[in-house]
């Protein structure tokens, strides 16, 4: 099959739709093999003059098309493989299309697909087309009525959006449901699914006093598993009646769990489909973390239905008006979930815990990304295939955005602002402009003197600024001078010989005294500890006063803006900032800082003897001092303590040379363990309580983190007790937690063939719990013992299916991206590549997340860097989606 052609679409070209559509009534008689369907709506012309009305379809089977109750011939319109174009002379048209689609045969799982024995849809962007014909872009809203018919025994249950208005019996064991949803809505906000489900369902009293019912949906036997769900739906909807004074505007609101999914949910109105990995959970299958994560993603998904659906995006360029504001709502609901319940100092530092997973996931993903090829703004300014743009510089650079202006409003103004944007824009489809206008505005209230106009290059640029710090000290004055500079080069397809303007950059900051203790200093005519500076200028210094002595910076506190901070400090510097700075999270990177430091001393070193370099004595005590820290709580700690990943140190030195990294990262981890290795077990015992019961609360999620990571310290000595108390632990594990924690630090530094016991061991209890075998698959895929061999012999496995998703991410995605030993070589590139081409047969959104893993081969140093283009080129000549073409195409390109 030839590859499918490229056409780029870019943001200034947008033009409104010509003609209003009144009303959508769909008809599906629901069948596996072949779905029939029945669309009827009328529209009414926006402009004067004549123009054809344009539909989208994709591999449909078109049966009839009538205008005003008279059946077209097809001579009457034109039909393309992506179009359909009808010639229309009246102002106010009745329009009918009748259609087949064929779920059975849709292997991409966008627009009605299988799933088991289920049917489901997913049109986030453009998956309506795959269903029938119609104007589907995210600025065409129109209200729905449905009715779907199936076989009642392969389909009892049949949901749509909005509210159930009828039900009927038909003959031959066929029955209907008929579904109508009064908020107008885009085509990619329109669900079905049908099936046998189980369903847990609540009746709860909003904050105005109306009942809504809530239900979560599961395959059938799984209804144990979807408490915890329930719970997160709960929560999310009190949280944002409480903090954003959001209601439920529904009667009915449901969640549905598939198997097969691309992506991790789907803000369907009323109706929200998700991956079953993020509803299913019981303390014996699931860990600390798929139990955050599914509050998370039930939280995003919810905080959607007015960040998304009220008010939507005019087109898919404002795709981060809706994701990053959402994507920020979802972070902050976290961060209270964590801190729920606890007291002030402990709750503050559960806060910052979450903070340092969210920098973290930045550095890991988005960074490289603002790196590379596939570099563009939040707001970017074209595309070939829309799905390659729901990246991390949409969903969390863009969060990072919001919540710069979180920062410069404050809690209250970006409340009112908010309150203020719903009301405003609400059953809208808008821009990213329209936002920041209203944010604006509100600023200029109390800050009439000053405007965001500025702040708007941030939804303009690609690329990590880089801001460089310069600081002196006049002792007689007591004068303490801060300069930045701001940095941002252009990157992917930006013009390479424009500057780009300065950014609006709020810098929070504070001084501490060389014990470490907090300095109130002045600054114009404020006198406080911590200060937020606005940077606007290339350039800029301030002058604090009153400053006793030499004080050390506590610089860009709570990650306050998403740059790159070149700071020379000492390791002495960072050892203080590591014990003693006020801000958590800015302690949690002096301890980050201290690890690149020292990785990147014993990288410039032939043979060092570790314990004789600065950093990595700096390092040690560091993390001696937190571990016996009793104000630090244990999940403060299972944070700092953690070394940087393998893919996060890539930028200490250009070439990369991943096997190196991997080589000096392993010899740290090896030395703190063996140096730490009395405080390690010391630890371990404290926290290890096997017969304790379960809670998913931040606390208790926080001591099992630091029992694995001392637990994975100690088995980095290679000591026997070590590796015995692994074996303890995972035989006499109660939770998910332990169970994989005890496995993962003996597959990472135990012999394999000496675990291929306890891996067998845990497949047979878990079999046929298919989340658990994703666990299973993705421990052996990023073992650094594992080989191409290895992975090969595991994609015979009964077990694996290429096809679904979760499977392909467990197995061949983590393999290809997280292995640091065997995926680097020829022979791994070699497994990528040929991976990509198979995934591209069936579903490409998939396989073009997989082409993503070497968008940087360029930055890769030799043999590396000429077997990845090798590879590139081969994937190139040979994908047949525009998806994976237009990410490797730009990838050799760079």
């Amino acid at each position: 099959m030839t590859a499918s052609p490229t056409v780029t679409t870019y943001r200034l070209d947008w033009q409104p739709y010509p003609y209003r559509i009144n009303q959508l009534h769909l008809s599906l008689q629901l069948d596996p093999l072949r779905t029939t369907v029945q669309s009827r709506f009328s529209v009414s012309r926006l402009t004067e003059q004549a123009e054809p009305l344009v539909l989208q379809g994709e591999e449909l089977e078109l049966l009839s098309v009538s205008v005003n109750g008279q059946t077209w011939e097809p001579s009457q319109y034109e039909l393309t493989e992506a179009e359909l174009r009808l010639p229309l002379t009246e102002r106010h048209n009745d329009i009918e299309i009748r259609n087949h689609c064929h779920p059975q045969a849709n292997t991409s799982l966008m627009g009605l697909y299988v799933s088991g024995p289920h049917l489901f849809t997913q049109c986030e962007p453009e998956g309506f087309r795959r269903i029938t014909w119609f104007a589907d872009r995210p600025d065409v809203l129109t209200t729905y009525t449905v009715r779907l018919e199936a076989d009642q025994t392969a389909y009892p249950l049949l949901l749509s959006n909005g509210n159930l208005i009828h039900t009927e019996s038909l003959p031959d064991q066929r029955h209907a449901a008929v579904w109508e949803d009064p908020f107008p809505k885009p085509a990619y906000l329109f669900a079905i699914v049908a099936g046998d489900f189980d369903c847990r369902e609540t009746i709860l009293q909003t904050q105005s006093g109306r009942d809504v019912l809530l239900q979560v949906y599961s395959d059938r036997g799984d209804y144990d598993k979807t408490q915890w769900a329930m719970e997160s739906l709960i929560k999310a909807l009190r949280w944002d009646e409480q903090r954003f004074n959001l209601e439920l505007d529904l009667d009915r609101y449901m969640i549905v769990a598939a198997r097969d999914f691309n992506m991790g949910a789907m803000e369907n109105k009323g109706l929200n489909v998700f991956n079953s990995a993020y509803v299913l959970a019981q303390p014996k299958s699931t860990t600390d973390q798929s139990y955050r994560d599914i509050e998370a993603v039930i939280g995003h998904e919810y905080f959607h239905n007015w960040s998304g659906n009220r008010v939507t995006c005019r087109d898919w360029f404002q795709l981060s008006l809706k994701e990053g504001l959402t994507v920020f709502r979802e972070q902050e609901f976290s961060a209270d979930s964590m801190a729920q319940g606890l007291n002030a100092d402990i709750a503050d530092s559960a806060r910052a815990v979450k903070r340092m997973d969210d920098v973290s996931t930045l550095r890991l993903a988005q960074f490289p990304e603002d790196a590379g090829p596939m570099a563009h703004p939040i707001r970017p300014e074209s595309y070939e295939e829309i799905s390659n743009f729901y990246t991390a510089t949409i969903y969390e650079k863009g969060a990072e955005v919001i919540r710069m202006l979180h920062s410069l409003l404050g809690e209250d103004l970006f409340q009112a602002a908010l309150a203020d944007y719903f009301k405003r824009f609400d059953g809208q489809a808008i821009t990213c402009d329209d936002f920041l206008q209203v944010l604006d505005e509100h600023y200029q209230t109390h800050n009439p003197d000053q405007s965001l106009a500025q702040f708007a290059y941030w939804y303009q640029q690609a690329g990590t600024p880089t801001v460089h710090v310069q600081t002196t000290y006049d002792r007689v004055t007591q004068r303490y001078t801060l300069t930045l500079s701001q940095d941002n080069p252009p990157v992917g397809i930006e013009p390479k010989d424009q500057p780009k303007p300065a950014l609006l950059i709020p810098f929070k900051m504070a001084l501490l005294d060389q014990t470490g203790q907090a300095l109130t200093v002045q600054l114009g005519d404020r006198s406080q500890h911590e200060f937020l500076l606005l940077f606007t200028e290339p350039q800029q210094s301030w002058v604090f006063e009153q400053v006793p002595s030499e004080p050390v910076l506590s610089a860009l506190r709570d990650f306050s803006a998403p740059v790159k901070l070149t700071l020379q400090y000492e390791p002495s510097t960072l050892l203080l900032l590591a014990q003693h700075d006020t801000n958590a999270f800015n302690r949690w990177e002096a301890m980050q800082c201290l690890a690149r430091l020292a990785i990147a001393e014993l990288m410039q070193s032939a043979e060092p003897d570790l314990a004789s370099l600065p950093a990595v004595q700096a390092l040690e005590t560091a993390w001696q001092s937190v571990l016996m820290d009793p104000s630090a709580s244990a999940l403060f700690k299972s944070r700092a303590l953690r070394l940087p990943p393998v893919r996060e140190l890539y930028t200490l030195r250009s070439p990369i040379e991943p096997l190196h990294l991997f080589q000096v990262r392993k010899k740290l981890e090896t030395h703190l363990g063996q140096q730490l290795q009395a405080t390690w077990q010391h630890c371990y015992q404290a926290l290890y309580q096997p017969s304790a019961s379960f809670n998913p609360d931040a606390v208790s999620a926080g001591q099992r983190a630091l029992q694995n990571l001392a637990l994975n310290y100690l088995c980095a000595t290679q000591r026997t007790e070590a590796f015995t108390l692994a074996e303890q632990q995972y035989h006499a594990a109660q939770n998910m937690t332990e169970s994989l924690g005890a496995l993962q630090a003996l597959v990472t530094h135990y012999p394999e063939h000496l675990t291929g016991q306890l891996r067998s061991h845990f497949y047979e209890i878990w079999q046929h719990n298919p989340l658990v075998i994703d666990h299973w698959f993705a421990l052996q895929a990023t073992a650094p013992t594992t080989t191409v061999q290895s992975v090969r012999a595991l994609m015979l496995h009964p077990a694996f299916n290429l096809l679904n998703p979760n499977r392909a991410r467990a197995l061949i995605f983590r393999f290809c991206a997280g292995n640091p030993v065997a995926a680097h070589s020829s022979e791994g590139y070699d497994f990528w590549a040929e991976q990509v081409l198979a995934l591209d047969q069936h579903n490409p959104e998939i396989a073009a997340r997989l082409a993503r893993t070497y968008d940087n081969w360029a930055q890769y140093a030799e043999p590396h860097r000429q077997q990845l283009q090798q590879c590139l080129s081969t994937v190139q000549q040979q994908a047949r989606s525009v998806n994976v073409i237009e990410i490797i195409t730009k990838a050799l390109n760079s």
